[in-house]
């Protein structure tokens, strides 16, 4: 979705510079409103329910290659989808239109592409995709967005369902060795997690950011903090949020973590501490990082991008900051002496291919 969620697109420098940094004479389009004064957020949560299923009940069976699914690396919850897709192989089955890290009032837009056009739908803004479904669409123009490919035409933009469906749906053409990330006999309980992880922490960081009031901001800071503290508690003991491999919870949780140093402690004001001042956050982000599908889908490069551009209201004069020092992703985190097994009687997936590759210079350093 839009790295806010809110129901239109969302103003950022929309120059053809955007995805390389630009330079002090780029031009930028209106400015965006991301703070109500006086109110708490409130997410936008009316999002496309049509579901791709094996059976076809909404109009979209499974099949190989007619879908493809539009993300943004530097959103949380498109970072998801391109995870799962990972983790479970689908890459011959689905493939994948990545959007740059900045977007105009419109809609996410594919400047990363030559010509700014995506090669397999031949359009330049995801919004064209919404249009061409329903041509009065007035809801998010979102990402992560499954396109049917011969219609041009959005499916859904659904974010936790999709990923859902990519476990229990297209199980036909998961890759070998592929885990389970929603095991029927855990899902009750993935569930339960989900649900606090998704209010509290997921979409808490978003009430502190878009606060419009001290008040406001307060009582977002104090729910955050709180649940991390939870959810550290429950970590402390177990390698992985529900049993003892990677689901569906470890995914959700982690995309929210891997980005609070770089934009959620400063420009979203969650500053009681650092992620990396939180033991044992810290040591299982790490864990999960060093995961084959978790930290080589991730562009810190993308993500300080997006939030310190787009969100001009709070952040006026687009400056990107250069830290966090990364390298701290990559030391050791002792997380295995707690057992567990990341991905079961699976097997890791095998490296990204060269054009879903992070680059060296965007990842975290050595």
């Amino acid at each position: 979705m839009s790295a806010d969620g809110s129901a239109t697109g969302s103003p950022a420098d929309n120059s053809p510079d955007a995805a390389d940094g630009g330079d002090e004479n780029e031009t930028w389009s209106t400015p965006g409103t991301y703070v109500n004064p006086g109110s708490d957020f409130v997410r936008d949560t009316n999002y496309i329910e049509t579901r791709i299923t094996r059976d076809g009940r909404d109009g979209y069976p499974v099949e190989p290659g007619r879908y493809r699914l539009v993300v943004a690396r530097a959103c949380p919850w498109a970072n998801r989808a391109i995870i799962v897709r990972r983790l479970l192989g689908l890459e011959d089955a689905i493939s994948m239109g990545l959007c740059g890290p900045t977007h105009d009032p419109d809609s996410w837009t594919f400047d990363l592409d030559p010509g700014g056009v995506d090669p397999v739908l031949k359009i330049s803004r995801i919004k064209d995709a919404y249009l061409a479904r329903f041509p009065d669409y007035s809801k998010g123009i979102t990402v992560p967005a499954m396109v049917d490919v011969p219609s041009g035409q959005v499916v859904t933009n659904n974010f936790p369902q999709i990923t859902i469906d990519f476990s229990l749906e297209w199980t036909d053409h998961h890759r070998d060795g592929a885990p389970q990330l929603y095991p029927e006999h855990l899902r009750a309980e993935i569930d339960e997690v989900n649900a606090g992880v998704f209010t509290e922490i997921n979409n808490g960081v978003y009430r502190c950011g878009f606060a419009g009031s001290q008040q406001s901001y307060e009582r977002a800071y104090a729910r955050l903090f709180d649940h991390l503290d939870v959810i550290a508690d429950r970590l402390r003991t177990q390698r992985y949020l529900v049993g003892d491999t990677i689901t569906e919870a470890d995914v959700r949780l982690f995309t929210t973590l891997v980005r609070f140093d770089p934009v959620y402690h400063g420009h979203f004001k969650c500053n009681r501490m650092k992620l990396s001042e939180m033991p044992v956050l810290w040591a299982y982000a790490r864990d999960l990082f060093q995961t084959p599908g978790f930290g080589d889908t991730v562009d810190f490069t993308q993500i300080k991008r997006h939030y310190y551009v787009v969100h001009s209201d709070i952040n006026p004069t687009g400056i990107v900051p250069l830290g966090p020092d990364l390298r701290g992703w990559h030391t050791p985190h002792h997380r295995e002496q707690l057992g567990g097994r990341p991905f079961g009687d699976g097997t890791p997936p095998p490296p990204p291919r060269p054009d879903e590759t992070v680059a060296l210079q965007d990842w975290a350093p050595r």
